[in-house]
């Protein structure tokens, strides 16, 4: 049996791509620890199948943070008997790289996002250009690269000339049977973000929005760097009554949420190639929750829209319009039903059962 180690920088509590990558590779025999961090807050994860390990850090941002985590993971890593070492995003590579290097280990290293490219490093050209030169390093000794949409895997291969797998960040597959008990409130719509609450991210725009839609409310269920910010904001334009935080929530307790809205949101701002380029994880819980969408004129996520036609995309991003475009899927196409029969073949073909037997091949090639 061969066993793998997938290192995160987070906590591991509501990293689903890693969860389902895990348990993929679980069930098809393999033996997994994921191994990440421990946070003041983080929850418990003995329900996991699979074993876990979290380190707690002197150093919680910054560079101090990164030297940390790499220096705990390299050191765990060096001491570990697995076969394959599997790197989740460019912050713990450094460490995986090393480690495989020195033991001859395969290293698999699966790209969430353009590192580089977040919208945190827009600003500061210096970090960015240590990222960059890091990664221009590190991921051309790597035996197997993966990667979460097609326009990120061909940057890699126009960067780097190297081939990235694409396993898109899609959700499980969800039967009609787990909607049956759902009383929707036809008085009071649901809009959903559900996500990190960084910037970027149109968390904002939704935010005032709101002051034009009438019987909705618009909830936001998860927790990040400007969560304070956007409270703040909801308070200053008197709006509180119709935002609801939720805090960070475990993958079931989201999807309460989820399949009990009435509309998702997905509203990257163009900041740089990483969202330009995004197909969020969020997208496709939205999908097979069954409710409609608005995201932004972004090329990855507007390909699904135009394939599936089970949303709108958002052109002119600004509060009026969004509540516009709000208001009238409210209102108008979804009491119609213009979406329920694209969004049940979305479903179908938008799960992760389908991208799982793909990324069975693929470790399984490691060693062919």
């Amino acid at each position: 049996m061969k066993s793998i180690i997938s290192t995160v920088s987070n906590d591991i509590c509501t990293d689903n791509r890693v969860h389902k990558i895990a348990m993929t590779l679980l069930a098809n025999g393999y033996k997994i620890t994921v191994v990440g961090r421990k946070l003041k807050h983080s929850k418990d994860l003995s329900d996991r199948p699979y074993k876990t390990k979290r380190f707690k850090l002197l150093f919680n941002k910054g560079p101090l943070f990164y030297l940390n985590l790499n220096l705990r993971l390299f050191i765990y890593l060096m001491q570990s008997k697995e076969d394959i070492i599997l790197s989740n995003d460019l912050d713990t590579l450094p460490a995986c790289r090393s480690a495989a290097s020195l033991r001859k280990k395969k290293l698999v290293y699966d790209s969430h996002e353009l590192f580089p490219e977040v919208p945190e490093l827009v600003n500061r050209p210096l970090v960015k250009k240590i990222w960059l030169y890091l990664e221009r390093k590190l991921i051309k000794k790597i035996d197997l690269g993966l990667t979460v949409s097609p326009s990120i895997a061909e940057y890699y291969m126009n960067a780097y000339s190297i081939t990235f797998e694409v396993i898109k960040n899609l959700s499980k597959f969800r039967f009609d049977y787990e909607f049956e008990d759902i009383q929707k409130n036809t008085d009071n719509k649901i809009i959903i973000y559900q996500g990190a609450l960084n910037i970027g991210r149109g968390i904002e725009l939704a935010i005032q929005s709101m002051s034009f839609i009438d019987n909705a409310t618009l909830i936001i269920a998860g927790s990040g760097d400007i969560e304070q910010k956007l409270k703040s904001l909801a308070k200053k334009m008197n709006i509180e009554k119709k935002v609801r935080f939720t805090g960070r929530l475990a993958f079931e307790e989201l999807w309460q949420y989820t399949r009990n809205a009435d509309l998702g949101v997905s509203l990257e701002e163009d900041m740089g190639l990483n969202y330009r380029y995004a197909l969020p994880n969020k997208l496709f819980d939205y999908i097979q929750a069954r409710l409609p969408v608005i995201v932004s004129d972004l090329p990855e996520m507007k390909k699904i829209i135009d394939k599936y036609k089970i949303g709108e995309i958002l052109i002119q991003r600004s509060p009026e319009n969004l509540a516009n475009i709000i208001s009238q899927m409210l209102n108008n196409y979804i009491s119609d039903g213009k979406y329920t029969s694209n969004l049940a073949l979305a479903a179908r073909e938008l799960c992760w059962e389908k991208e799982e037997e793909k990324l069975r091949i693929l470790f399984k090639q490691l060693y062919e």
